[in-house]
């Protein structure tokens, strides 16, 4: 083929899902870029530019590549198969989906559906190739491709399951339930399509035609002044840019944050900096020129300032303030204190003390932020991947100096989360400069810029003891821990008021006492990451629990076992437990596997030659579900109209976690109605009520119960209207709804009615605030699990083989057991990151080749046993999920760890130089 020379660059041909397709553009231009931008093709999504994550991964010729490695011109001519691609004579029904994508769909091997494309992709091409997989290879061939969600083996089944299924039929995952109850089925996925056929839309894949680009401009320094210079030859030199803003441009107040008395964080940098990667300017203009302007043509002066880095530095007595509200860089104290633990401690047969330190942790998302603003009229809308849109609307509003009701959020799909876009990091930007400039503004993070600038796991600093008596039991517990929060406040005060309440963890200790504290530094700031600070503490007390449990000679599953907080027992703060309190439940499903694991492990030790050694060990957790001792409230509303239509219209964002099927699940069963009448609005501002954020592991617990009640009041209205009892059964068709109790029927014709009919529920679970010495009742439930953890440890080497993980875990009821599994696995797999491969260095590992996280080889096999003591205020008896999957795993990883080698790991994540270094100290050298 030869090129023809073209205007925009050179015009070159290729076929595009078997259709040839001409493009004008340079010849170096990514394909990703071509696919994406030139053809409207956003199946393939981008999540590095650099080859390190493999979101973008297509099919050339037949073998996967990354789209962002590959130049057009080495595409020209040749043949490129997308997502968009993959299907059987395209994508009109459901029954074209290739037997992968169902496979996918069945599965839930799609959860946020960001890396989706690239495992379909990667998938396709082996099966190509290989028939009938092992696992082993399928871990090969799509090892190329990072999932932050899942923990891949979901994945694993789907294809493996692929070849069995034909092209055609219908996409229900289980038996039609004759009691047509929708509560505890594994229904795939309610948004589940869109993900595996490449339709879903994230926040790089849409955006007025019209919109302008948005690029921030950051410091290269952790503390520093800056003046910026006069702008006038930068607009001369480069006509494409519209305009420059600065701190003074912001209409609004030029502050956000999370709490109302905590707007610490600047949308601009007003003359100074407080770390690295701040943003301080904001170009835009179009794309080729904001993105291509260099950073050192802009007019900035800087002078640096010595920066306070680490938690030592800044509270060191000559340490400069960083903030004036904040004496000493301490942003708040947490504090809790139950009987009296000196006393205990003085008593006590057994005791251990020890410190533990752990790092900062990135999210690690494989969406970076992305999305637009644009004023319509009156109303500012902004669009883009969030966890929380009416917190968004509330800071949107602040910065644009506009009332909450002019601001709309409209939630993109939301490639991952997991508390990194709790934050708002890119609305207020898009805010600013949509407000100021009256016109679309777009704007995307560079997976750069999103690990640089947005918020990370609190590194953590603990010191703690413990007691228990001769018998076992435990006596005290004595914590203290320091968060790094960083530049900012975050939810610095959420983690420090956490800690406290979860420092003792699952156990019934009767004395306690935890001091908390969080501390400003010149660092990157620290927010929300899957579990406020508890995953650090659990590190540090299921430490404790081993050391006792050794000093004095007993199993250390059957010491939890024994102290396990059950119902009856009080927790440190004083809370009652009357009801749903598992753990001890969790332990007994995991005796016979620790049993046997344990002495597969002390049998091998005790005859291999080799220099590698395998070990057991467990970890427990609890988890307070919802915000801490504070409101925490969710409303939730259903529509039935006069045409007939059902609609659920649901605050809560769906980030991968289920939360879009799982709240038509239970609003289904509570109305009486399949959940296959239902449509769903989700998370949009000026559609649905205020769910709040998602987060805290509370969505199934408190929006599901909106939801439920919300069903339950439609319900209700439809009985009254046919005056039928409590028990009878309601058919949906052609806009009447039948109400059938026992061979009575009657109809209400929906088009007769003067209005639509509409229920409404709304639960705030019952806390109180905690008193001074955190005191009360700061959750209304709690999570609880155990986690074993098989693997082998090389002696030489410092490196550890996972070879299977049990996990139980109490979720009062699995209104979706597959995707619960699915949350686990994927728990599991950030708990195994956080233990042994997981450290942000800020300045050096800054892209997903030099900062590690899981992958297809790092996540073993994983067996779990879902435990179901109901709530009882819970939806069908359900808490929640997402935290407590994560929280146990390292712990019982470092509890493995010791088991195999003798060696306490006090330092996470424990890599190989590090656990070399151990090994040697306690004599494997």
């Amino acid at each position: 083929m030869s090129p023809d020379a073209g205007s925009a660059g050179t015009t070159l041909s290729l076929t595009v899902n078997g259709e040839t397709r001409r493009v004008t553009a340079a010849p170096f231009t990514r394909l990703t870029e071509v696919l994406r931008h030139e053809l409207g093709l956003t199946g393939t999504k981008v999540g590095c530019d650099a080859g390190d994550c493999g979101a973008c991964t297509v099919l050339l010729e037949g073998r996967q590549v990354c789209a962002c490695l590959v130049p057009l011109g080495q595409a020209a001519g040749r043949e490129v198969t997308t997502v968009e691609g993959l299907a059987v004579e395209g994508l009109a029904d459901q029954g074209r989906l290739s037997p992968l994508q169902r496979a996918f769909h069945l599965h839930g091997a799609a959860q946020c559906g960001i890396c989706t494309p690239g495992m379909l992709m990667a998938a396709a091409d082996l099966l190509a190739r290989v028939p009938q997989p092992t696992e082993r290879q399928v871990e090969d061939a799509l090892g190329g491709v990072l999932c932050r969600c899942t923990g891949y083996r979901k994945i694993i089944e789907a294809v493996a399951a692929a070849p069995k299924l034909a092209a055609v039929g219908n996409l229900s995952s289980d038996a039609e339930d004759p009691s047509n109850l929708a509560v505890g089925r594994a229904i795939p996925r309610r948004d589940g399509l869109p993900k595996i056929t490449g339709d879903d839309r994230f926040g790089a894949d849409t955006a007025p035609v019209d919109a302008l680009w948005l690029r921030a401009i950051r410091s290269p320094h952790a503390r520093a002044t800056f003046e910026v210079g006069d702008l006038a030859p930068l607009y001369a030199a480069w006509p494409g840019l519209q305009r420059v803003l600065t701190a003074a441009d912001v209409p609004g107040e030029n502050s956000y944050g999370i709490y109302p008395h905590l707007k610490d964080q600047p949308v601009l940098a007003a003359g100074a900096v407080r770390y690295r990667g701040e943003a301080v300017l904001a170009l835009i203009g179009d794309r080729e020129t904001v993105e291509s302007l260099p950073a050192e043509q802009i007019p900035i002066t800087w002078s640096p300032q010595e920066p306070v880095i680490g938690m030592t530095a800044a509270t060191a007595t000559a340490a400069p303030q960083l903030h004036e509200a904040s004496d000493g860089n301490v942003l708040i104290r947490g504090y809790l204190e139950k009987g009296s633990p000196d006393a205990a401690f003085a008593e006590a047969a057994a005791q251990s003390d020890g410190r533990w330190t752990t790092g900062f942790v990135e999210h690690a998302y494989i969406e970076p932020e992305a999305g637009y603003a644009q004023r319509d009229s009156d109303r500012l809308t902004v669009y883009g991947c969030t966890q929380a849109p009416y917190m968004d609307r509330d800071e949107v509003a602040r910065v644009a100096g506009l009332p909450v009701e002019a601001v709309r959020i409209v939630p993109s799909a939301c490639g991952g989360g997991f508390g990194g876009k709790l934050d708002v990091a890119l609305q207020p930007l898009l805010a600013v400069a949509a407000m100021v400039l009256d016109r679309p503004v777009r704007a995307h993070f560079s997976r750069t810029e999103s690990m640089t600038a947005t918020t990370k796991r609190h590194p953590s600093r603990i010191s703690a003891r413990a007691a228990a008596e001769a018998d076992g039991k435990l006596r005290a517990l004595d914590f203290e821990g320091d968060f790094n929060t960083g530049a900012y406040a975050s939810w610095g005060p959420t983690v420090a008021g956490r800690v406290p309440v979860h420092a003792s963890g699952p156990y019934a200790v009767p004395h306690v006492r935890v001091r908390s504290r969080a501390i400003y530094t010149n660092e990157t700031p620290a927010g929300a990451f899957r579990g406020f600070g508890v995953p650090q503490a659990a590190i540090a007390h299921e430490c404790l629990m081993d050391d006792l449990a050794a000093q004095l000679g007993l199993d250390p599953l059957e010491f939890r076992h024994l102290n396990a907080i059950r119902p009856g027992d009080t927790t440190a703060t004083g809370q009652l437990l009357e009801h749903s309190a598992g753990l001890a439940a969790c332990l007994e499903a995991l005796r016979p596997d620790w049993l046997k694991l344990r002495a597969e492990a002390e049998a091998f030790n005790a005859t291999t030659a080799e220099r590698r050694r395998r070990g057991v060990g467990i970890g427990c957790m609890w988890y307070g579900i919802g915000n801490t001792a504070l409101a925490n409230p969710s409303e939730m509303r259903v529509v039935l109209d006069r045409q007939g239509r059902l609609t659920l219209y649901n605050g809560a964002v769906d980030i991968g976690q289920g939360s879009a099927t799982i709240m038509l699940q239970i609003c289904a069963d509570a109305l009486g109605l399949p959940i296959e009448a239902f449509a769903q609005v989700v998370g949009d501002t000026a559609l649905t009520l205020d769910a709040g954020k998602t987060s805290a592991s509370r969505q199934t617990f408190v929006s599901g119960k909106a939801a439920e009640l919300a069903g339950l009041d439609l319900r209700s209205k439809l009985l009254r209207l046919a005056n039928a009892g409590p028990d009878a059964k309601l058919h949906l068709e052609r806009g009447r709804v039948e109400v059938v109790e026992g061979d009575r029927s009657r109809q209400v014709k929906l088009a007769r009615l003067d209005e639509d009919l509409e229920g409404y529920g709304c639960f705030d679970p019952p806390t109180t605030p905690l008193d001074e010495k955190g005191q009360g009742k700061p959750y209304a439930t709690y999570g609880f699990a155990a986690q074993v953890v098989d693997l082998s440890v090389d002696l030489d080497l410092g490196t550890v083989e996972l070879h299977r993980i049990v996990a139980a875990h109490d979720v009062g009821k699995a209104v979706n057991p597959m995707l619960v599994e699915g949350q686990i696995h994927g728990g599991i797999a950030q708990g195994i990151g956080l233990a042994l491969m997981e450290e942000y260095l800020p300045g050096r590992t800054e892209n997903l080749h030099d900062y590690l996280i899981p992958s297809f080889g790092d996540v073993p096999e994983i067996d779990i046993h879902l435990i179901e003591d109901p709530e009882p205020l819970g939806p069908y008896g359900a808490k929640g999920i997402g935290e407590p999957a994560l929280v146990p795993t390292a712990p019982a990883i470092f509890g493995a760890i010791r088991h195999a080698t003798g060696v306490v790991v006090r330092q996470a994540p424990a890599l190989p130089h590090r656990l070399r270094a151990l090994l040697r100290e306690a004599g494997h050298g």
